[in-house]
């Protein structure tokens, strides 16, 4: 006698054995169940940066609503790359991050082998902040403005030097930009990222900055760095009375760093979701929008689809600035 192994009786079989649950659920559960351990945030930059002060305020509303740690490591070095090379090579279960913003994005064409892809090696969650930079001098400096800082650099070609936070980071191109539109030179002295470029000025290592306007903020305040120039395209409401490059008598050099969310490709679009959903939460806290726009940066928001358009933006404005300027990939 044949027997014929029915629907449902194989159905009572596999349930039997207890397995049909968990063939129909498992792809469910990955998602429903995340996160049930801590989070590593990649900050390719190092403590004190930015994106790390940032990214801690960010870390700690974030966990909670997601109910797991979400722990900050920080892999400075390389302008961002090594962070970002590690955060590519990882997992793609939600359970790494990384801060991602426009120094990501000019790596692009400012290195020949980066070790990742921007556009194709993460999806891009979040776009979180963004901020001018400002021009800096120490305090005790004779130079009063930009005017100043220009007259003495064309007086003394190479003579001067600035201190920037890597090659291919805010803080060279926008320095670069200046001085190819006001046609002078400075020697380029790359640090390891806008904390160092603050040391710098403040230790009198170098003459000039324009570390990220959030990082140099608190020494502005404190009288230790006198501010010449913003690089936005408004005056930032937490310097009101520094003027922007094109007041200055520089017009037509704009720059803004931004920074945001991304993860590896290939993470579920549960994971995705869940992630974009937990920072907006955070981001309707005002005590978190307080804490992140104190250091002189500006909350700004942008979903998936524009945060990764401005990787593509970011990437073309690198390339056009590096035929300007005349500057070779590393």
């Amino acid at each position: 006698m044949t027997h014929h192994c029915t629907p449902s009786l194989r159905r009572r079989t596999l349930l039997a054995a207890g397995l049909l649950p968990l063939l129909t659920a498992a792809p469910a559960l990955a998602a429903d169940a995340w996160p049930v351990r801590p989070i590593k945030w990649v900050v390719p930059y190092l403590a004190g940066t930015g994106p790390d002060t940032t990214a801690r305020i960010m870390a700690e509303a974030v966990s909670k609503e997601l109910g797991q740690p979400v722990v900050i490591d920080n892999k400075g070095g390389a302008g961002g790359n090594l962070g970002a090379r590690q955060a590519a090579k990882a997992a793609p279960d939600g359970y790494t991050w990384v801060y991602a913003g426009s120094p990501m994005a000019a790596s692009m064409r400012m290195y020949r082998q980066p070790g990742y892809d921007a556009l194709k090696d993460f999806r891009h969650v979040i776009g979180l902040t963004s901020s001018d930079t400002v021009v800096v001098v120490n305090a005790q400096s004779d130079i009063r403005n930009l005017a100043d800082l220009l007259a003495r650099m064309r007086a003394q070609p190479g003579k001067l030097d600035y201190a920037s936070g890597g090659v291919g980071t805010p803080s060279h191109l926008g320095v670069e930009m200046m001085l190819s539109v006001s046609h002078a030179q400075a020697t380029h002295v790359p640090y390891k990222g806008a904390s160092e470029i603050v040391n710098a000025v403040l230790g009198q290592q170098v003459t000039f900055g324009a570390p990220i306007t959030a990082v140099a903020y608190s020494n502005i305040m404190a009288d230790k760095l006198r501010p010449l120039a913003v690089t936005g395209p408004a005056r930032n409401p937490k310097l009101p009375n520094v003027p922007t490059l094109a007041e200055a008598g520089l017009p037509g050099v704009e720059l803004t760093s931004w920074g945001g969310v991304s993860v590896p490709a290939g993470t579920p679009d549960a994971i995705v979701s869940r992630v974009r959903t937990a920072f907006e939460s955070a981001l309707r806290q005002p005590a978190v929008v307080a804490a992140l726009e104190e250091q002189g940066g500006m909350v700004h928001l942008q979903d998936s689809d524009t945060f990764t358009r401005a990787f593509v933006k970011e990437i073309s404005f690198t390339e056009g600035m590096m035929k300007r300027i005349k500057l070779e990939p590393m």
